[in-house]
């Protein structure tokens, strides 16, 4: 990958409709070179995909939390993978240094839906306890996939 396939997944990051025409006049190419560019990324998987991101608010999603999980004794990032997978309302988790083994994104309808996710996390096996934030606004949201 050189500065030219850079310059292109930069511009398609902001704008993945953008035509090649449009990419090849910014990057110094023609057309059917960012084309055969943007096929091969494809080919070779540095692009995995083209998608829109739609604001979960439209689809009524307006409570936002983040989520501490702690575990009794060490549990497996597979059985962390394996509890949360199970709760539509996480968007988003990972493992973590410091106390918690785990943060949650998750994203509801309302408070009681929240809630009632939160219940399915908590009831699992090797769950402890969850130590919540609920979003009052968000300031920033950048994506860097």
């Amino acid at each position: 990958m050189d500065n030219l396939d850079r310059g292109i997944i930069d511009l398609l990051r902001q704008n993945a409709r953008a035509s090649y025409g449009d990419i090849g006049g910014v990057v110094g190419l023609s057309a059917s070179a960012v084309k055969r560019r943007v096929d091969r990324l494809v080919g070779d998987g540095v692009i995995r995909g083209f998608t829109i991101q739609v604001d979960p608010t439209v689809d009524g999603y307006n409570t936002e939390a983040y989520v501490e999980l702690f575990c009794r004794g060490t549990v497996a990032p597979d059985e962390l993978l394996r509890i949360l997978s199970g709760v539509p309302e996480v968007v988003d988790a990972g493992t973590v240094t410091g106390s918690a083994d785990a943060i949650v994104h998750m994203r509801a309808r309302s408070i009681p839906a929240l809630e009632d996710a939160l219940e399915k996390v908590r009831i699992a096996p090797n769950v402890d306890h969850t130590r919540s934030a609920i979003v009052l606004s968000r300031l920033i949201h950048r994506t860097h996939d």
